[in-house]
């Protein structure tokens, strides 16, 4: 991998140079972008610590059904824990590595913001950029701007929910952009433009079918442009998985009770990379997992704006005050990341911008509730973040309004699989 990444950072430098001396130096990323956070140990946690990562690890694929799991977590006073876990199928035996690539899902989400930030600061595009400025044929949809598309206060619904069973069924089958976007668009709205938070897979197709017409190329180029390659982010792309090795993405069906079927999972390695767009179409491996959360959180792409997250908005109304959105992301206390499933993984990465304790997680199941890779992420937050500092340094107030205790108990109490027969 690092031999991978420093091939990728000077085909960049090369190609910065050739874009200045043609007078395009606009096309071409010109350097790295740093992340300003405290340095990492660079030593494992402690195994007191990692005793209790690994439980928490076990209980949530356990819960989930999951057969493989790939966690990263970093925390800059203590050392770090990276690991593959489990196998690519139940009784399978194939080995999960952590050099894995696997579907980031919702994270994607964040990305194409991303997108959408750089694109206002080259003057392509404005914030508040009305929605049918650049997607034709989105009648009634004038007030809604490009903001809240990223935001998800647009209030336009969301399209997954009705096609969940159609993806699982018939997953190689190619879906446009725009039809996917049909079948949220035909919910109408629940909110006015702005006012409140509503999850909408739909909005963040839009986006990238606006961000795609604003600059003039296709959504893959797009996220290779301004966030995987001046992030140095080697294995994340917008595309189906192509690494040597990736993750199984697993899916198990209900059965009899209201269960599922966690021993004969389907497969969801054919599922088609049209489905996800750019809500949830990024492929990546925890290492970029983890870098993204941390460029994410600390606004390394985007220095200049300091209001991204400025006025987030309560992801649910009897949910805890420190459970907000803005800007592409979710804020969890003092983390801020991204979390979600799509059919065959759930993923979740997180990172605190002071002091750098950062999580990235995926289960290979995408069967039960999508909260759980937050889930799963917040209690090894909560573990970490009680790791004794390396070498006598300073241990970092992560400030996380939670227990690892509690998040255990919320992924248990939501266990999906049915007793195998006898």
């Amino acid at each position: 991998m690092q031999g991978q990444r420093r091939a990728r950072h000077a085909a960049v430098a090369i190609a910065a140079v050739v874009a200045l001396a043609l007078g395009l130096a606009g096309c071409a990323p010109e350097s790295e972008v740093v992340i300003d956070l405290p340095p990492q140990a660079e030593v494992t946690l402690p195994d007191g610590s990692v005793e209790q990562l690994e439980a928490a690890l076990a209980n949530a694929m356990t819960s989930s059904g999951a057969s493989g799991a790939i966690v990263g977590v970093w925390a800059p006073w203590a050392g770090s824990w990276v690991t593959g876990v489990g196998t690519q199928s139940p009784g399978s035996g194939g080995e999960v590595t952590p050099e894995m690539q696997f579907r980031a899902g919702k994270v994607t989400r964040a990305m194409i913001c991303d997108v959408l930030y750089s694109a206002a600061a080259e003057g392509k595009v404005r914030l508040g950029d009305s929605l049918s400025e650049w997607v034709a044929s989105v009648p009634g949809m004038s007030d809604v701007t490009l903001e809240q598309l990223c935001d998800s206060t647009s209030g336009i619904g969301a399209h997954g929910p009705q096609l969940m069973s159609s993806w699982i069924g018939n997953p190689s089958r190619s879906w446009a952009p725009r039809e996917l976007a049909a079948f949220g668009l035909g919910q109408g709205r629940a909110s006015e433009p702005g006012s409140a938070y509503r999850d909408s897979d739909t909005g963040y197709v839009l986006l990238g079918l606006a961000l795609e017409r604003a600059m003039g190329m296709p959504a893959d180029e797009l996220i290779e442009r301004y966030v995987a390659a001046p992030l140095g982010l080697d294995e994340t792309e917008l595309a189906k998985p192509s690494a040597d090795a990736v993750l199984a993405g697993l899916y198990s069906p209900p059965v009899e009770g209201g269960l599922r079927d966690c021993v004969q999972p389907l497969d969801m390695g054919a599922l088609s990379q049209s489905v996800l767009f750019t809500d949830s179409g990024a492929v990546t491996d925890i290492d970029d997992l983890g870098r993204y959360a941390q460029a994410l959180a600390t606004g390394a792409l985007h220095p200049g704006v300091d209001d991204r997250f400025g006025d987030p908005k309560a992801i649910a109304a009897d949910g805890p005050s420190w459970f907000t959105a803005a800007g592409g992301a979710v804020q969890a206390g003092s983390l801020i990341g991204q979390y979600g499933s799509v059919p065959g993984y759930t993923t979740a990465a997180f990172a605190d911008p002071k002091s750098g304790l950062t999580v990235a997680v995926v289960l290979n199941n995408s069967a039960g509730a999508p909260e759980l890779g937050a889930y799963l992420a917040w209690e090894l937050a909560a573990i970490a973040s009680k790791a004794a500092a390396a070498d006598g340094g300073t241990v970092f107030e992560a400030g996380l309004p939670w227990t690892a205790e509690q998040y255990h108990a919320e992924i248990t109490a939501r266990a999906i699989c049915a007793a195998p027969p006898a």
